[in-house]
Order: structure tokens, then C-alpha cells, then sequence
């Protein structure tokens, strides 16, 4: 399977991902690497990583940001109160930011949407408030634009960020119970009115049902989609 505008797309499991961009940026999608019992071991050690994004508080999103951000030095984006609580950690160089707003980190645009979803950050036994979930538009340097859906239901709303930013491909969940299942997801890739999905988000946990095979059929009536199963360790190109 290809994508082709000079990008690199290589999944790490769950919902993290590696972005080799056309500029020769790498961009790392929720930071959960080393404890991620579905990325492939030969892939726990990063390299060099220039920006990070962190879609919410819970650990299988963002339970190793502190350790990959103090190795890498990245720039880690997330919405302000994530970016607060990290700062508290010792990390730096955040660039926090809130939902409808986009910014440039060199010649790379992101925007925040919404997600609909909890926030919320474990930290030595508290439940700290961690802002809202969100999900994220990226424009690579080419014009290249990737929708990481972050953890969430289907909500109308996808229509507008189908409208607005027109993204070339959608990273959507699946796996049901904490996220919507494949039946959701294949309407909000109706809604976003995207050509190439990438199913997320399922079979880490029992708990997480949905399949991809699950939700590759519930598109078939959807026109042109392309359904892009890559396994853990797997890249698209």
C-alpha cells in the first residue's frame, strides 16, 4: 500500500505513529512507545523525533511523553493544560495551544479540532484534570495534510473538518468501548469525506473489540475508500 507524497507513515500500534515528512522532519503521534505492548521492540528506540503530539492525558497516549521528550529534545505540542502539567515535569519545550487554533513549527501547520472524549492525567496516584481530548490536522511542508482523530466518538462536527481542512488522510479509532467502534468510524469517514483511512485504536486490550475487517466492511458502500490496515511495525509510503 502507498500514499506517496514524500511521507513516511510507520505505525508503532495503538495509536502512535511516525511521520517521516517531506522536509526530513519526524513527528511523533502520542507518545506512548516503550510501554506500548503492540510496538515492535526494534522500534522503542525513537532516534531523533522533532515534534510531538499529545491528543489527551490518558497513559496510552502520552505515558511515555516525559522520557521521549527529555531524550529527544522535541518540541511537544498539546492542548495548554497537558503542556502545563508537563512543564511541572521539567519539560520545556512545549508549545501548547486549544482547539480551532493552528500554528507553525517550522514549515509543518497544525491545527487543533475537537474530539469528543475524556482528559485526564494519573500522577503518583491523583487524577489530575488534563483539558479536553482533541484530535489534530497536520500540513506537511508539501501541503500533505494527515487527521489523527485522537480517542473519540463520531460527532456531526467531522463534516467541518472535512470542509475546512480537507485532509488527504484520517487516522481514525475502531476498537469500541472506550472509542467509537467500526461502525462510527465508518461514518465519520463519510462525514469527513476523506479517500484513505487508517484504522486505529483496537485489539491492544480484550476490551477493544472492533477490527479492521470489521470496519473495512462497513465503508464498502462508501465510494473510493481505501481502507490502509498496516500492522505494528509496518510503514506506508
Amino acid at each position: 500500500m502507498q500514499i506517496g507524497h514524500d511521507t513516511t507513515i510507520t505505525y508503532l500500534g495503538h495509536s502512535t505513529f511516525i511521520v517521516d515528512t517531506p522536509g526530513g522532519k519526524r513527528i511523533l503521534l502520542e507518545p506512548w512507545v516503550m510501554n506500548n505492548p503492540k510496538c515492535p521492540d526494534n522500534l522503542k528506540q525513537l532516534g531523533n523525533v522533532d515534534l510531538v503530539l499529545i491528543s489527551h492525558g490518558h497513559s496510552d497516549h502520552m505515558g511515555d511523553a516525559i522520557q521521549i521528550l527529555q531524550q529527544t529534545g522535541a518540541t511537544c505540542i498539546g492542548i495548554f493544560e497537558i503542556c502545563t502539567w508537563l512543564g511541572s515535569k521539567g519539560i520545556q519545550n512545549t508549545s501548547p495551544m486549544n482547539k480551532g487554533g493552528t500554528q507553525r513549527i517550522g514549515d509543518i501547520k497544525v491545527t487543533m479540532v475537537h474530539a469528543v472524549h475524556s482528559s485526564s492525567v494519573v500522577d503518583d496516584g491523583e487524577l489530575i484534570p488534563g483539558g479536553e481530548a482533541a484530535g489534530y490536522v497536520i500540513e506537511l511542508e508539501n501541503g500533505f495534510k494527515i487527521y489523527h482523530a485522537g480517542d473519540t466518538a463520531v460527532f456531526s462536527d467531522m463534516q467541518l473538518v472535512g470542509e475546512l481542512y480537507k485532509p488527504d488522510l484520517c487516522m481514525l479509532p475502531i476498537g469500541d468501548h472506550f472509542t467509537m467502534g467500526p461502525r462510527e468510524a465508518a461514518m465519520a469517514t463519510k462525514l469527513l469525506g476523506t479517500t484513505q483511512v487508517i484504522p486505529m485504536h483496537y485489539g491492544t486490550f480484550p476490551v477493544l473489540t472492533g477490527t479492521p475487517e470489521e470496519f473495512r466492511n462497513m465503508v464498502g458502500d462508501i465510494g473510493g475508500v481505501q481502507v490502509l490496515d498496516i500492522r505494528p511495525g509496518e510503514s506506508l509510503k
